[in-house]
């Protein structure tokens, strides 16, 4: 989809303008409602509009407008950031006339700042996304007709350079929504990796593992969980040292189970179908990781996903197996549908003993019971440094990717001890979120660290956000990158 920036007059294709909430008028709602005789506000009183955002009302364009349509579009309250609700405006508006036959959208948007006018287009690419890499008989009606989007405002040459990140950083989420959309007999450990190596055309180092190098290092924790597998599990790491030479990184790390049976605990095998995105973690990681080199991020990253497919075989882990992870604590799997931690903490390792990290953060759809704790809403936060925690929180608020904090403690971890290891990968029916978290805890000592479980976020069947996709949201890519910029860039 083509996005242009213009300071030109322009009433071409789809014309929307804004309306905020109470039926306060935009200049440039006014100016086009003045030159139609008033057909915006007649329309508004016939369809009860109030400027709610999200609420979208099509006109056909009276005589002496050259438009093919009026498009008038909510962006509720006015207040003093309206980064994410111009953004959500965009979006919503896109979604609404993505396979309407509209080709070109025109946001006439007048004197409005260059950075709400880019988050208008980084909502219309959002809205834009479709995943119809398999649909071999769509019908003309149900393809996307919207080719171009043009901004027209005064301060289009802000908005242009406003959006040249954001556009990165769109990009990231694409990558993550496709990776996360495939199935598992496309996306496997290899071709995950694969994809990753080709990123390097994108300004990342890349380096991959292989199992015969992660033996050597005595990652036998994230080697169990593939070892029923036909695909050879993986280790792909992307450097990005746009900072200070010398500076220690921040570690961002995903889980990237590519597809999870639960191995010999088998999952039920309703709704199997969904562990295809138990890669989200690793998605989002990749992602973020191409949206930071796109921009050139003024900061030292450093990304890791763990790479493996859970499946159940003769040479597949079983219950009550022993395992040593690569710091040399053992591990009873008790359940090897507990199969993400496993994959976490010899990647955590590995992150924490190779660069030496000022932060490290993990990433994984770890546990069904967030979506018990949390639904859909919100990301589960762990950490054991408040800052870091507090960092990430307001990086959720101002990326619309919002975390919620829950506990830790030492009465939840004395549910995962077990007397015939050194720990269990389970803690029992209560508090599975927390017991997840305090596991991964114990293998990452005093360096600040933070567990983000998506389970509830990195897919969803309910389309309420104009900016998520039908299936894949891309969780993960904006919260990371916005917590780069925010906390860790010059």
């Amino acid at each position: 989809m083509k996005i242009n920036f213009t300071n030109k007059p322009a009433q071409k294709g789809a014309v929307c303008v804004a309306i905020f909430a109470d039926n306060k008028f935009s200049d440039a709602a006014n100016a086009i409602d003045s030159d139609s005789g008033r057909s915006i506000r007649k329309a508004m009183e016939t369809a009860r509009f109030s400027g709610k955002a999200g609420q979208v009302i099509q006109i056909l364009a009276p005589v002496g407008i050259s438009a093919s349509s009026i498009i008038v579009a909510g962006v509720g309250e006015q207040n003093n950031d309206m980064s994410l609700a111009w953004e959500s405006y965009g979006a919503a508006v896109t979604k609404k006339l993505l396979t309407s036959g509209v080709n070109l959208i025109t946001f006439v948007i007048g004197d409005l700042e260059g950075t709400y006018a880019a988050k208008i287009a980084f909502g219309a690419r959002l809205a834009a996304y479709r995943f119809d890499n398999h649909r071999t008989k769509l019908s003309a009606d149900k393809k996307p007709s919207v080719t171009s989007i043009c901004i027209c405002g005064s301060k289009s040459d802000a908005a242009k350079e406003a959006f040249s990140s954001l556009n990165e950083l769109a990009e990231g989420v694409y990558l993550a929504r496709d990776l996360v959309s495939e199935p598992g007999n496309i996306i496997n450990p290899e071709s995950f990796a694969k994809c990753i190596s080709g990123l390097s055309d994108n300004g990342l180092e890349i380096e991959i593992l292989d199992e015969k190098d992660m033996r050597k290092l005595g990652m036998n924790s994230l080697l169990s969980v593939g070892a029923g597998s036909n695909y050879g599990s993986k280790l792909a790491i992307m450097k990005w040292m746009g900072g200070k030479t010398g500076d220690a990184p921040v570690v961002l790390v995903g889980k990237g189970v590519t597809f999870d049976t639960g191995g010999i605990s088998l999952k039920p095998g309703n709704g199997m179908w969904d562990m295809k995105g138990d890669m989200g973690g690793a998605a989002a990681v990749t992602g973020a990781m191409r949206a930071i080199a796109g921009r050139k991020a003024k900061a030292n990253v450093i990304g890791i996903v763990g790479l493996v497919e859970n499946m159940p075989d003769a040479a597949a882990t079983r219950p009550g197996d022993i395992i040593k992870s690569a710091d040399g604590q053992t591990i009873e799997v008790q359940n090897t549908d507990a199969e993400g931690r496993l994959v976490l903490v010899d990647a955590l390792w590995y992150g924490i003993n190779s660069f030496k990290p000022c932060r490290i953060i993990d990433l994984a759809t770890l546990t069904g019971a967030i979506l018990v704790a949390l639904g859909q809403e919100n990301a589960g936060l762990f950490s054991n440094d408040d800052h870091l925690a507090n960092d990430l929180t307001v990086a959720g608020k101002i990326s619309g990717e919002e975390v919620w904090r829950l506990p830790l403690g030492s009465g939840y971890d004395k549910l995962i001890d077990t007397p015939n290891a050194d720990m269990k990968n389970i803690g029992g029916p209560f508090a599975g979120s927390i017991t997840a978290a305090q596991f991964l805890k114990r293998f990452v000592g005093e360096v600040p660290w933070a567990h983000i479980d998506i389970a509830g976020m990195a897919w969803k069947d309910k389309r309420d956000d104009p900016r998520e996709s039908v299936w894949a949201t891309g969780f993960g890519v904006r919260l990371l990158d916005s917590f780069i910029a925010n906390s860790h860039e010059q």
